[in-house]
């Protein structure tokens, strides 16, 4: 059974009194434990169909299934409750809270589940990720591959089961690019968190399980092979 799967997605928008396609009729399945990586030009889709898949957007046309459950037509206050307990989240621009420590923003959404323990799962991520000396720094006193890294504890702190990751290393220079992507596929490995990655490098699409490749809004691969 599929963890999580996609079936006949579609998504457009309106564009200076024009509907523009974004996805058109996209399908997939993603097994539990796997590493997919979709990937595609900028413009292709991706990030469109990544945020769909995470229930941050709504197709026009389709349905998402949870473990066969439909989550496409729940309400923002059920849906809610799904992305933050089963969801992690790492974005590219790292959407950090700029008043919150490092530590606080990494607790921020187990603190949202009531969790007791919040604070002590983020300080053991944060020195996973080797960062514990920097839990009291606030975003702005940290280096961009600091940042990333706190949003991966942030994104990791609830356990969730699919980790969506989209363009992770955009805003990073090469060497942190490859720190980020080394201990995403570190904690994927130990963790066996599901993990799927939206990136346009071919580099970062050789360590997945399986790429899909997007174009103009279709899928045109999807292969164990990139």
């Amino acid at each position: 059974m599929p963890i999580l799967e996609a079936r006949s997605i579609s998504k457009s928008y309106s564009i200076n009194n024009t509907r523009a396609t974004v996805l058109d009729g996209v399908s997939l399945s993603v097994e539990e434990g796997e590493f997919l990586v979709i990937k595609g030009e900028s413009g292709s889709g991706k990030s469109t169909l990544l945020s769909i898949l995470s229930g941050l957007d709504r197709p026009d046309t389709g349905r998402i299934l949870l473990v066969e459950r439909d989550i496409t037509e729940l309400s923002e206050e059920d849906l809610a409750p799904v992305r933050n307990s089963t969801f992690g989240f790492v974005f590219q621009s790292f959407h950090l809270i700029p008043s919150l420590t490092a530590i606080e923003n990494v607790m921020f959404p187990a603190e949202l589940r009531g969790d007791p323990y919040a604070r002590a799962k983020a300080n053991m991520l944060l020195e996973q990720v080797g960062l514990s000396g920097r839990s009291a720094s606030f975003p702005h006193q940290l280096s961009g591959g600091e940042k990333q890294r706190c949003a991966i504890c942030r994104a990791l702190v609830n356990e969730p089961q699919i980790l969506f990751a989209d363009e992770p290393t955009g805003n990073l220079d090469l060497a942190n690019g490859r720190t980020v992507m080394d201990l995403l596929c570190d904690l994927h490995s130990k963790r066996r968190t599901t993990l799927i990655l939206v990136t346009h490098s071919r580099e970062i699409a050789q360590t997945a399980d399986r790429v899909m490749t997007l174009r103009d809004g279709r899928m045109v691969a999807n292969s164990d092979h990139v």
